[in-house]
């Protein structure tokens, strides 16, 4: 029979601690919250009263049910006062010794049969466990902050945590409105393991200036869909947090991808530790605001004030994919005159054939007018022969990613056309600097990588090689706005900005899934949950197929040569077995056939 959970204590009221108390009252349980003294209780007391009264002020809360919350508290300075507890959460700081000095007091004075559970972030709760005599009671309870919105919790159990334990807190968090995901003891968890290595790998490219810290987190929002970039996302958490758990991480793991970056001790010891602070990778109107304001690093405006542009009305397309009739139609909405070339009639018919019924569904749906429908058409010309763009300013090559059948068409561009035209490569994984070393002038050279489907994708990574022209980078950020999208600059080297750091991240959750540390749904629930992600690493896999996700994996190893990029061997071989996923009904999960 489960246990009952009426009375609850929570051991710390600060931030977290406070919010785990509501969290509890709100759920009609009576909460007695313990702090080290009356000034610390006062605080948590307005700590509560603050959330309180934003709840009533959105709608979420009536002040009657306020009222009545939180007359279901008792605080208290003494863990003795926590005796009649049928659970006890501690939610103090993360210091190994004071946690683990709570949980002994605890120990002492709770029941033989109460859960002790701990909301570490990052530490050992077996570590925890051991200073209790009830180590097969103890668990870690890791709720997410705010924790009266944030509905992960991931229950860690050690190798001695008994079972009924985690299946009654189990059920017990589902009656909380959260959703609570099982995982063993190792730094980080889920999320924070995920989370923060992607993280610190942001903070890494920052710091080697491969892309400003603007582009870096622009490229993840608008690329992947994230909330916030990871740079903004740092400074909110606050740098000496994350570099803290990443440290921890490191010590546990010993891989790289989790060795603090440098450049977060230097910021740490200058005092930038993010929003709380006013100053991190970004500067802040104050300690604690969410408001950016300028500062010397901030770009004045996408295109450089003193670069000069090229002028660009005629566009050439090579290709009739997906991809290529997106571009197509983005360069001709946006009043580009456009040449779009094929290998055959009947290709080029396809493509201007979808590209009208893309157009259609925009009309349909209130996006375009008639008239702007049949002006974008009439603006598209299709042409087996590549001679017809001899005149355009400016081509963008689109087709399948093999490098030598890229070479091939950028040699044959270069003799035809005109001095001057701009040579660019939308290609997502390979260098674009080879693309250029088959023509007679890499300075012409640039990658423009249109993300999947282009007409609603608002991202372009402009890719410079070391060979590009300054004037032709500049140009190609121009074109992006005119187009409507958001450019981001970066260097030439695998993964460019989003897939660099996209696919390190996912390789990790299909090592965490290997390991049989959690399942693929609680991995994809914690995420997407815990972080606000807009797809589980695992549904992202199938979504993208597996086999170019290996691909894209092996560029990445093959260029930095980091242990943590090794492609996973479970994602080498359900590639192996067929198992691509939703293109073939098969992968981390299995499909129904439409």
């Amino acid at each position: 029979m489960a246990r009952e959970f009426r009375t609850v204590g929570v051991v710390g009221l600060g931030t977290m601690g406070a919010g785990i108390v509501e969290v509890f009252a709100r759920n009609g349980l009576q909460v007695i919250a313990a702090e080290v003294d009356a000034e610390a209780v006062e605080r948590g007391r307005a700590h509560l009263a603050s959330s309180t009264a934003r709840a009533i002020k959105r709608g979420k809360l009536t002040q009657e049910g306020a009222d009545e919350l939180l007359a279901r508290i008792t605080t208290t300075t003494s863990l003795a006062d926590l005796a009649d507890a049928d659970l006890v959460v501690e939610a103090v700081p993360e210091s190994l010794d004071l946690k683990s000095g709570v949980l002994g007091e605890l120990d002492k004075v709770c029941r033989p049969d109460v859960i002790l559970a701990s909301n570490t972030s990052s530490l050992s709760v077996t570590e925890l466990s051991v200073h209790t005599g009830r180590p097969g009671k103890v668990v870690g309870m890791h709720f997410f902050n705010p924790a009266p919105v944030q509905r992960l919790v991931e229950l860690v159990r050690t190798v001695v945590t008994e079972q009924d334990v985690i299946d009654d807190l189990k059920e017990f968090a589902a009656t909380l409105d959260k959703v609570p995901v099982v995982i063993g003891d190792r730094a980080g968890f889920i999320a924070n393991a995920l989370l923060f290595g992607y993280l610190n790998h942001a903070a890494r490219m920052y710091e080697s200036r491969y892309a400003t810290r603007e582009d870096l987190d622009a490229a993840m929002r608008y690329g992947c869909g994230y909330p916030m970039g990871p740079l903004a996302l740092l400074d909110l958490i606050g740098l000496d947090t994350s570099y803290e758990i990443l440290d921890t991480m490191y010590k546990q793991s010993r891989n790289q991808m989790h060795a603090p970056a440098p450049v977060l001790k230097q910021m740490i010891t200058a005092g930038l530790l993010g929003r709380k602070s006013g100053r991190g990778f970004y500067t802040y109107a104050k300690p604690h605001s969410q408001e950016v304001v300028p500062d010397a690093l901030t770009p004045s405006g996408t295109v450089p004030a003193d670069a000069a542009v090229r002028e660009v009305a005629r566009v050439g397309v090579v290709g009739t994919g997906t991809m290529a009739s997106g571009i197509v139609e983005v360069f001709a909405k946006s009043g580009f005159d456009v040449v779009v070339r094929g290998r055959s009639q009947s290709k080029i018919d396809a493509a201007l054939g979808g590209i009208r019924k893309s157009l259609e569904k925009g009309v349909v749906r209130g996006k375009l007018t008639e008239q702007e429908r049949d002006e974008t058409l009439a603006r598209i010309t299709g042409t087996t022969r590549l001679e017809d763009l001899a005149d355009v300013d400016l081509v963008v090559e689109a087709i399948a990613e093999e490098l030598e059948v890229k070479r091939a068409v950028f040699a044959a561009l270069d003799e035809i056309c005109k001095p001057g035209a701009i040579l660019a490569t939308t290609t997502s994984s390979l260098p674009v600097v080879e693309c250029a070393a088959a023509t007679s002038r890499p300075q012409d050279v640039v990658g423009l990588h249109f993300f999947n489907p282009a007409p609603i994708m608002k991202l372009v990574e402009v890719v410079s090689t070391i060979t590009t022209a300054p004037d032709v980078a500049a140009t190609a950020l121009a074109i992006c706005e005119r187009l409507g999208k958001v450019p981001v600059s970066c260097g030439d080297r695998a993964g460019f900005i989003v897939n660099a750091l996209l696919f390190p991240y996912l390789n990790d959750a299909v090592k965490m899934l290997e390991a049989h540390y959690a399942t693929a749904d609680d991995i994809d629930a914690a995420m997407k949950t815990g972080c606000a992600l807009p797809m589980g690493p695992f549904e992202l896999l199938d979504v993208v197929g597996l086999d170019v996700s290996l691909a894209i994996e092996r560029s990445l190893y093959l260029e930095f040569r980091l242990s943590g990029f090794a492609p996973a061997p479970l994602l080498e071989h359900l590639v192996t077995a067929g198992r691509l996923g939703r293109k073939t009904g098969h992968g981390f999960r299995d499909y129904a056939a439409r």
